[in-house]
């Protein structure tokens, strides 16, 4: 893939994280504080971006998201097909939930 074209798909992602992230905030805080992985800081930021703003964050070069799995057995748990699938995933769902919230500057 070309240079140009791995940016366009950056910012694609960047976006629809961007979008997603406002939406779960407003529909459920709680939740959403979970399921992205952040702060109430950057919850309080994320939630008053105007289009504008998001549409400017979304540009970057970079990835605004980042994977919460960085270790094997989160990773295994989460891809696990056997018929125990359920308890995989709930157990992935715990340790994560164990982890602290990374602030990101």
């Amino acid at each position: 893939m070309r240079t140009n074209g791995m940016q366009d798909e950056i910012r694609e992602l960047n976006l629809a994280y961007l979008m997603l992230a406002q939406q779960m905030l407003r529909e459920d805080r709680a939740a959403a504080l979970y399921r992205l992985g952040i702060g109430e800081d950057v919850a309080a930021i994320l939630e008053g971006l105007s289009a504008a703003q998001v549409l400017r964050m979304a540009s970057s070069n970079m990835l605004l998201c980042q994977f919460r799995f960085n270790d094997t057995m989160l990773v295994d748990l989460l891809s696990s097909h056997g018929r125990e699938r359920g308890t995989a995933h709930l157990h992935a769902a715990i340790l994560a939930a164990g982890r602290p919230v990374e602030d990101l500057a």
